[in-house]
This record gives structure tokens, C-alpha cells and sequence, in this order.
């Protein structure tokens, strides 16, 4: 069995969990929060396990590197670290409710990488570019800030369902605030990252290429959610609305920028 086997398992596994969660949801039957659960912590297990026999691969090909190299190695670590951060953020009732929200986007990101014909899977050599220790360092960082931003947007949508709730009431906006400062944290560290690897590998911090631009508004945009939730002395709903613009912005700087021609074009 190879990686990509184990990755396409993986995706069916975070689809079962997502059912498992909303008809528990639906139905009301807090019994299949417990499986559920399990389920996923199983999959997470078997993600990882995909991810080093990956790397194992590229060794065993000859041209070892860390998998996060391509389009599919950074889809299959997105969802690796979205889960992560679910399983850290995760508290008391909320759980089937984030299960629900992040196993379909899990999956999603699976399916894709594993079963559409445009994601190239194969392990080749690293270009020239990659080269570098800086890599994983970037890239890691990067992508838990991305994870992040993504379930502090889930604890927000779950904030707007329940707008008369405080976070003094609702551990949703505690877990939301935490979510948002450790992606911050995470995703300045990834820009300052690739700024130091961008002087050694073009001769240059910042060029105003279109995912430099855009990762630079998207840490904008946090910024400003930091700021509003500290002027209004809570998580409140225009918070939690400016985290949904902030994530959309996450999701144009990683998907988006790929159609647009400049030096990250490779993933």
C-alpha cells in the first residue's frame, strides 16, 4: 500500500465522520458524538501515516524531500493541519458541531488531491528554488495559519448562530480568539519565513508577487479582526463577519493566485 492509497482511505474516513456528526446533529442522538470522534482520530492517525510513508518515498525515489513540495503535498498538509487544529481547538459541546464544519473541508481537499485528473501526485525532484531548509519551515508555518484562520471561521459561524451569547458564556468565542491570535502568530512567522528564503533564492525580501500581495492582505485583514476584537472588548458579530472575509481571503491566497502568473505558481 502506498501513500496515495492510504490518503485516498483517509478521505472516505473524514466523510464517514462528517455523517456520523451531522446525523447526530439532525437527529439529536449525542451517542454518535463518542464514534465520531474515535473515527476521526483514527483517520488523523492514518493522514499522518500517509504523509510520512510519502516522505519515506521520495527518499526510496532518490530524490528525498519533505512533502510539501507541489499542489497535492500542500493540500494533503492543509487538511493534515486543519484536523490538528480541530482536535487542539475542540471543547465540551462544540465538538460535533466543528467535527461537522471541518471533516467535509478535510475531505474536500482529499478528494481533490487524490482523485482530480489537473492534481499531479507523482514525487519528483525539487526545482531549484526549493532547494532548501527553508522549506519546511515556510511552508509549515504557513499552513498552520491557514488551519488556524479556518476553524477560528468555524467557531465564528458557530458564534453568529448563537448571536445572544457572550464569550464569557460561550467557550465558542474564547476558542474563537485563540484560534485567530495562534494563526496570526503562526502566519507572520510564515511571511517573515519566506521573506528570508525569497533574499537567498531570488535576491530579493519582497517583490509584490501576487501570493506575497495576498498573503500580506490576508494578514491585514487578521490584524484588523485582532483590533476589532480588542476596540469592542469581545467577540462580537461584526468580529466574527470580518473572520469570514478573512478566510475567503485565505482561500483565494492559496488557491486563487495559482491562476495568476508569478514565482509560487508551483503550488
Amino acid at each position: 500500500m502506498n501513500s496515495g492509497t492510504i490518503i485516498g482511505i483517509v478521505t472516505f474516513v473524514y466523510l464517514g465522520v462528517f455523517s456520523l456528526s451531522l446525523v447526530g446533529q439532525i437527529m439529536g442522538k449525542k451517542g454518535l458524538a463518542r464514534p465520531a470522534f474515535f473515527a476521526a482520530l483514527g483517520g488523523f492517525g492514518l493522514h499522518t501515516a500517509g504523509i510520512l510513508l510519502r516522505w519515506y518515498e521520495s527518499y526510496a525515489l532518490g530524490v528525498g524531500h519533505v512533502p510539501l513540495a507541489n499542489f497535492y503535498e500542500s493540500l494533503v498538509f492543509f487538511a493534515w493541519a486543519t484536523i490538528l487544529v480541530t482536535f487542539l481547538g475542540m471543547k465540551g459541546g462544540t465538538r460535533d458541531t466543528v467535527l461537522a464544519y471541518v471533516m467535509p473541508a478535510a475531505a474536500l481537499m482529499l478528494g481533490y488531491a487524490s482523485f482530480s485528473p489537473g492534481v499531479e501526485s507523482e514525487i519528483h525532484p525539487l526545482i531549484p528554488a526549493l532547494k532548501s531548509n527553508w522549506l519546511a519551515i515556510h511552508v509549515i508555518t504557513c499552513f498552520l495559519g491557514y488551519a488556524s484562520f479556518f476553524v477560528a471561521s468555524v467557531f465564528g459561524i458557530i458564534l453568529l448562530r448563537d448571536p445572544g451569547a457572550t464569550p464569557g458564556e460561550n467557550p465558542s468565542g474564547t476558542m474563537f480568539y485563540r484560534c485567530v491570535m495562534i494563526g496570526f502568530i503562526f502566519f507572520t512567522v510564515g511571511i517573515l519565513t519566506g521573506s528570508v528564503w525569497a533574499q537567498m533564492a531570488w535576491g530579493r525580501y519582497w517583490g509584490w508577487d501576487p501570493k506575497e500581495t495576498w498573503a500580506l492582505i490576508t494578514w491585514l485583514v487578521y490584524g484588523a479582526v485582532i483590533h476589532e476584537k480588542v476596540r469592542e472588548g469581545g467577540v462580537t458579530k461584526r468580529v466574527a463577519v470580518l473572520s469570514l472575509i478573512g478566510l475567503a481571503s485565505v482561500l483565494f491566497t492559496y488557491f486563487g493566485v495559482n491562476y495568476l502568473p508569478g514565482l509560487h505558481s508551483y503550488l
